[in-house]
């Protein structure tokens, strides 16, 4: 089984390749701009089925390198987890439309794009499962709080996207979900609520995901589904 995970250097993502790599039957690729976290992971546990690849998934031609490294494996995907994420906390006022690009090309157009490179590539012979981690601050009717407008809009786009290719890809045999995370004890979480000491922690929110990528798209299709004990 292949599972590809972007945002892979740090917090959710890291713990969550890192448990991935512990199933002999899984090859985890993790990409990310900084892959020293997981190269250190590989040689301190000498770990055989973690493939870490250098890319920045705003970047075209880092997209196009990701679709090419798995043909070279000659495998097909079985899970795509975007991971990868961005933030900015400033008063809606004096965010500049630069911020604004950055955390939507970040947070949906990136994702939009991957997909699309990758989309001949899942696994025709069996389920494949695509998910898309957001943020509870995406979720309609949700608390919502000063200075994230750009962020939590750019999730709520991620949510109302994969309910769009949910529909679309009904006929390819591709399940896709959307995962709203709570608080978890992150950087970003540091970055949205300084000070704030959030219930669980990266590893804890991995294990779930895990789970989830594994195994739910037997069970859900186009589902947004709130994965949150507590909100600031």
């Amino acid at each position: 089984m292949l599972v590809l995970v972007t945002g892979a250097s740090k917090g959710i993502g890291f713990e969550t390749v890192k448990q991935l790599s512990q199933m002999p039957e899984i090859l985890v690729i993790g990409v990310s701009r900084n892959t020293a976290s997981m190269l250190r992971l590989i040689s301190q546990k000498n770990i055989k089925n973690l493939l870490p690849l250098k890319g920045d998934i705003n970047k075209p031609a880092d997209l196009k390198r990701i679709a090419t490294t798995i043909k070279k494996l000659n495998l097909h995907l079985d899970v795509l987890i975007n991971n990868a994420g961005e933030i900015v906390n400033k008063p809606f006022q004096k965010i500049t439309s630069k911020e604004l690009l950055s955390v939507y090309s970040t947070n949906v157009f990136a994702p939009f794009l991957l997909i699309q490179q990758l989309l001949p590539l899942f696994n025709p012979e069996k389920r494949s499962h695509i998910v898309n981690i957001s943020s509870i601050g995406g979720v309609q009717g949700s608390s919502k709080f000063p200075g994230l407008s750009a962020y939590s809009s750019s999730k709520a786009a991620l949510c109302g996207l994969t309910e769009c290719l949910a529909e679309e890809f009904k006929l390819k045999n591709i399940a896709i979900n959307c995962l709203a995370l709570g608080a978890v004890q992150t950087e970003m979480l540091n970055r949205a609520f300084p000070g704030y000491k959030a219930p669980l922690q990266p590893q804890q929110m991995a294990e779930y995901i895990c789970t989830f990528a594994l195994s739910a798209h037997n069970y859900f299709n186009g589902k947004i589904i709130p994965v949150s004990s507590t909100t600031p």
